[in-house]
């Protein structure tokens, strides 16, 4: 187990860029698997649940090489359905929620794939319904054993068919994209995701030689092929990144540059920062951020606290609101925080009040930020990660605090963020990693 030691209060300075997007990466990697022909994947970050994904489809049997930092070669050759029922399969894909994305492409190309219960944050009721419902409108059988928490699908060959998903679920949209790809007939999927990384899962498959329509919208429809090929394959900036670090520059004060961050791509991010009255300059395809002594949160026309809740895409991600509301914490003015789709992801705030934050935690989804207009500054504390987007939250808290701060479990930051104490201490940071 590892920690940091933050030494709060230092403004930083300079340029930095996002990695590759966490939620793409797992996604197209599992997309290798439907072709036995290489597929180069370039821009991957090297964080730990990515690793621990390659590592599964190396595993399985895929020929994975690394040509540089960054860009890998997958070769899904010598798959092996047996290495399915081993106790190493089993360990690996329970402790990594994106592992059940290998279920559609697994189904698609052998006839069946099993896997336990998947971990990942413990931020609520996660349920993968929509992945075995989508699985189940294609032809396939369905089976779960409630003794092991172990689900396996089957089919002889999966069928297009038209559904309507209960949920426009971002990886059982893709989930099913994947499988429906070598399914026999057409597909039609409605109440689809669509965010950019499931358009770019699509994309990917359209250069392999598969035929989607309706790209970006939440009604897809897919016309199997018998086989797909290879591919060179680029992934996006990681927009959660490209967010965390404009709510880490307005949180200190600090002039940050941020490099290449596929603007288009960002949607409603930069808007929602501005309502939090943060200055975002956009010049070409970077933002800048100004240094800026006060923030002040509008109101709605009629004077009433404004809201910030997070919905599927086009909507906010809820993936940022942790650094939405560590951001409000010094703002003037105040913001109700309600995180609809997660019940546990503000529970962390109890950690910000001990450091000064005045916040009202109304409910499991709900909690009432009064910005401190940084008149009080958060104090330094002990603190612990308990998943990926509030660990960056408590980071970017301890960077701006008085005093020193210790955040353990970083393992969870580790997850989703690149050696990020690194490239935050080559801004001007002063974190020290402790294993």
């Amino acid at each position: 187990m590892s920690k940091f030691v933050i030494e709060g209060g230092h403004k930083l300075k300079g340029s930095i860029e996002p990695q590759g997007a966490k939620n793409e990466a797992l996604q197209v990697i599992c997309g290798t698997l439907l072709t036995d022909k290489e597929v180069i994947i370039n821009n991957i970050p090297d964080i730990r649940d990515v690793n621990k994904l390659i590592e599964l489809i190396a595993c399985l049997g895929s020929e994975v090489k690394e040509l540089k930092k960054g860009s890998y070669s997958f070769r899904a050759v010598n798959i092996d359905p047996g290495y399915l029922e081993t106790a190493e399969y089993v360990e690996q894909s329970a402790s990594l929620r994106g592992s059940v994305m290998i279920m559609g492409p697994l189904l698609a190309r052998f006839g069946r794939a099993s896997m336990p219960r998947p971990g990942g944050d413990k931020i609520g009721r996660r349920k993968v319904d929509t992945h075995f419902t989508g699985f189940q409108n294609l032809g396939a059988t369905f089976e779960y054993n409630s003794r092991n928490s172990f689900y396996t699908v089957s089919s002889d060959r999966l069928t297009g068919t038209y559904m309507h998903l209960d949920e426009a679920s971002v990886t059982g949209t893709a989930n099913i994209i994947m499988a429906a790809t070598l399914a026999k007939g057409k597909t039609s999927i409605y109440n689809a995701a669509c965010e950019p990384y499931v358009q770019q899962l699509c994309h990917m498959l359209v250069s392999m030689g598969a035929r989607i329509s309706g790209i970006g919208s939440n009604l897809l429809h897919i016309e199997g092929v018998e086989s797909l090929g290879g591919c060179k394959h680029r992934i996006l900036p990681d927009m959660i990144e490209t967010g965390s670090f404009i709510g880490m520059a307005a949180l200190t004060g600090s002039e940050l540059t941020i490099k290449n961050v596929s603007y288009n791509n960002l949607g409603i991010i930069p808007y929602s920062f501005r309502r939090m009255g943060i200055h975002i300059e956009k010049k070409d395809d970077d933002i800048f951020i100004p240094s800026q002594t006060c923030y002040e949160i509008e109101t709605y026309i009629d004077g009433s606290i404004m809201t910030i809740s997070d919905a599927i895409w086009p909507g906010l991600t809820p993936d940022l609101l942790s650094v939405f509301l560590v951001v409000a914490t010094q703002a003037k003015g105040s913001v109700l925080i309600h995180q609809k789709m997660f019940e546990s992801r503000l529970f962390f705030v109890d950690k910000l009040i001990d450091m000064g934050a005045q916040i009202i935690l109304c409910d499991p989804h709900r909690a009432t930020v009064i910005g401190l207009e940084r008149k009080f500054r958060l104090k330094g504390t002990v603190m612990s990660s308990p998943d990926i987007r509030a660990g960056v939250a408590l980071l970017i808290a301890a960077l701006s605090a008085e005093g020193t701060s210790t955040i353990h479990n970083v393992e969870q930051i580790d997850r989703g963020y690149e050696n990020i104490e690194a490239r935050l201490n080559a801004l001007g940071a002063k974190i020290e990693r402790i294993t």
